[in-house]
């Protein structure tokens, strides 16, 4: 048998091939993703180059289903003459394997409806970037935040991060779907003086498809900076019954105990305080909550999700009532239920129409919480625990900075507490979330 070279295939070739093969070496149907990336990471401290590193990595998944059966494994070798034996292998060990039978490919109807339009995924100039546009861009990061941040300056790392990726899907079924896309991150951490021996650290990165959307680097290193002076002095409070605001760029921290109990994994193995709540309110009416994955340069957006079901937009909460919960293919047969999709891609929550600081004015004894140390959410129950750093404001001045406190609540009464929300929406995540007003929050020491 010949071979083509790796050079001479693409990754679309390389998958009709690798399916041709696995269906001759027995399988009845399978899956192949291919997929390279390539990534620039410099990083800078004292002003001098402390990390310099470029990586290209590839990786090839192939899952077979037989009987009943699935088998999965992955290899960066793209070569033909070796993965004769690997896609053996895997047929093999799929043999082998227990019978599962929610385990096969989804139906091809869901398939149907796949997205045409451009998301944007992939920023054209990226390939311009050089190296001494990226030196230069983290120099003066550096600078930046070294000069915001005066005799305070402990120590700071600034960085910059970029990444090209490309991948290519196919099954035995009907489906391909193929992804280009780019990542470009800027930033800085910094340590500082403050009383006694305590020395707390900030930092500021900003992430994003397309360079181009980064604002100025300069700007990046100088909040970098501020952020970490607002930690000056923090200390604790008595604990306290209060209204907080989540920051909107760290909201997400908490909003995330809502997913885990969405997914149709521990809904099936009953590890979801969520499972009964189709239908019904779990919070405010101003609780909506989005799944957008067709947002142009979204950090979340794609065409296809994991079972290769067209990306298409949905309310997972709409006004404190939950809509739909994250199913895949698997575990939709599991339940008996009609797949929705497994996973999100840019979530939103609407914004407000009033900025922090005028409804920090309207709060009276507020505390703006903007970060978090630690904490866990349990998917079972709801209960959760954050530690948090933040900043306690009365009739609208700042009072202090506060650190070393916590809050614990169990969301289904937390979300109900949910009485504003900001004009603020942080756009460099996939968590698209504006800053989150609570009352009567216990807000507690450590």
């Amino acid at each position: 048998m010949s071979y083509k070279t790796e050079q001479q295939l693409n990754l679309q070739e390389l998958a009709d091939w690798v399916i041709d093969q696995t269906k001759k070496a027995g399988a009845g149907d399978c899956r192949v993703s291919l997929s390279k990336r390539r990534l620039v990471e410099i990083s800078y401290r004292d002003r001098k180059p402390e990390v310099i590193k470029e990586a290209t990595t590839k990786n090839l998944y192939l899952e077979v289903f037989m009987n009943n059966r699935f088998a999965g494994k992955s290899t960066p070798d793209f070569r033909q003459s070796t993965l004769t034996g690997f896609i053996a292998e895997v047929v093999d060990n799929a043999k082998i394997m227990e019978e599962d039978p929610f385990r096969t490919l989804p139906d091809p109807k869901y398939y149907a409806g796949g997205i045409t339009a451009d998301l944007q995924l992939n920023d054209p100039d990226y390939n311009q970037i050089t190296p001494e546009n990226r030196h230069s861009m983290v120099k003066t990061v550096e600078d930046a935040c070294l000069t915001k941040g005066g005799d305070k300056v402990i120590s700071v790392e600034a960085g910059v991060y970029d990444e090209s990726f490309e991948e290519f899907i196919k099954s035995s079924n009907g489906f391909s779907g193929s992804t280009k896309g780019t990542y470009c991150q800027a930033g800085a951490s910094m340590t500082a003086k403050d009383e006694g021996d305590r020395r707390p650290a900030g930092y500021n990165y900003i992430g994003c498809r397309y360079k181009s959307d980064l604002p100025p680097f300069q700007d990046i290193g100088t909040e970098a900076a501020v952020r970490t002076l607002d930690l000056l002095g923090g200390k604790k409070i008595a604990s306290t019954k209060i209204p907080i605001i989540l920051e909107n760029r760290g909201a997400a921290r908490v909003l995330g105990g809502l997913f885990d109990p969405m997914a149709g994994a521990n809904i099936q193995q009953k590890r979801s305080f969520l499972a009964d709540k189709k239908g019904k309110s779990i919070g405010s009416k101003l609780l909506t909550i989005q799944d957008d994955p067709l947002l142009p340069r979204g950090l979340g957006s794609k065409y296809y999700d994991g079972d290769g079901f067209p990306a298409k937009r949905r309310n997972l909460i709409t006004e404190g009532t939950v809509n739909e919960f994250m199913v895949d293919w698997y575990y939709s047969r599991k339940l008996g239920w009609e797949p929705t999709s497994g996973s999100v891609g840019n979530i939103i929550i609407p914004p407000g129409s009033r900025s922090v600081n005028d409804i920090i004015k309207d709060l009276g004894r507020c505390i703006l919480i903007t970060d978090y140390i630690g904490g866990n959410s349990n998917s079972t129950t709801g209960d959760f625990s954050v530690g948090i750093i933040g900043k306690l404001f009365e009739k609208g001045q700042f009072v202090q900075n506060v650190a070393e406190m916590n809050i614990a609540d169990n969301h289904l009464q937390f979300w109900n507490k949910l009485v504003e929300i900001a004009n603020d929406p942080w756009i460099f995540s996939q968590a698209r979330l504006p800053s989150l007003v609570f009352e009567g929050v216990m807000v507690s020491g450590v």
